[in-house]
């Protein structure tokens, strides 16, 4: 970790226990909660994190099974592991409110999290997600590549679908999706990855979209693969109090482009 502020350990939850991370900003604004994507551990969001003003809390989690978490004993589905979320939150001594972004995967989680847990939401941001089971999908040579956790242990696999599945700068620089996802090796088994890959399953936010009543960013590429652009004009088109950002690149580039998305994620959180 970069941030001498922050710290890492492990915290059990409701039986569940997940590693986490806090950086400890100076109070003066809600902390921010990150839910990562399938299969990433919490370090894959670190150029994420170090783009982001130092004044502000920012935590992090790994899923069961991935990263530094212990494989879970029992299955888990979203509707189960928001509340471990939350008690993370109050474990850490946050009781109030906390803003929350959600990437890829974690974008489903969030959008749990911010019905389920509404007063523990006060802003949401979704990035690089979709609506679960019911989406416009990917093709299916990219859905293929999403079954198995490969692209998490092996780099030069990562390297050489990267142009097919994530899009954006990484289509002519793959090794940027590499880096991304391989900069720190830690990976859970991949039981973890599938029982992540089972949480969702089945599962979409349509039914429920109108009960999300925090101010929502839904920030998406114009070259997403895995989620195609028009996943992201219908949430902000069904989320009451929704904008749409929509930036020229692929489905990592909250991570390897963290330095131009930060800002605009800043500005949504900080704005009045």
């Amino acid at each position: 970790m970069s941030s001498r502020s922050e710290s890492v350990g492990t915290l059990t939850v409701l039986g569940r226990t997940l590693r986490v991370a806090e950086r400890r900003g100076d109070g003066t604004t809600p902390p921010l909660l990150l839910m990562n994507g399938i299969g990433a551990s919490l370090e894959v969001l670190q150029p994420f994190v170090d783009a982001l003003d130092p004044r502000r809390t920012v935590i992090r989690f790994d899923v069961p099974g991935v990263g530094g978490s212990p494989r879970p004993v029992v299955p888990y589905v979203l509707g189960t592991l928001t509340p471990v979320v939350a008690g993370v939150l109050r474990r850490l001594g946050h009781d109030g409110p906390v803003d929350v972004l959600g990437l890829s995967w974690g974008g489903g989680l969030a959008q749990h999290f911010a019905v389920q847990h509404r007063r523990r939401c006060r802003r949401l941001v979704l990035a690089a997600t979709g609506t679960g089971a019911l989406m416009v999908p990917a093709s299916p040579r990219v859905l293929s590549h999403m079954l198995t956790p490969r692209r998490h242990r092996d780099a030069e696999y990562a390297r050489r679908i990267a142009p097919t599945i994530y899009g954006g700068s990484v289509r002519t620089d793959p090794e940027r999706a590499a880096r991304a996802l391989h900069a720190h090796e830690r990976t859970g088994p991949r039981r973890g990855y599938y029982y992540q890959l089972a949480a969702s399953s089945g599962w979409s936010s349509l039914p429920f979209l109108s009960l999300v009543r925090q101010p929502t960013l839904v920030v998406a590429g114009d070259d997403d693969p895995i989620v195609p652009l028009v996943n992201a004009r219908i949430m902000a088109r069904l989320i009451p109090d929704a904008r749409l950002h929509v930036y020229r690149g692929g489905h990592l580039a909250l991570v390897t482009e963290a330095d131009e998305l930060a800002p605009v994620v800043e500005d949504f959180l900080d704005t009045d």
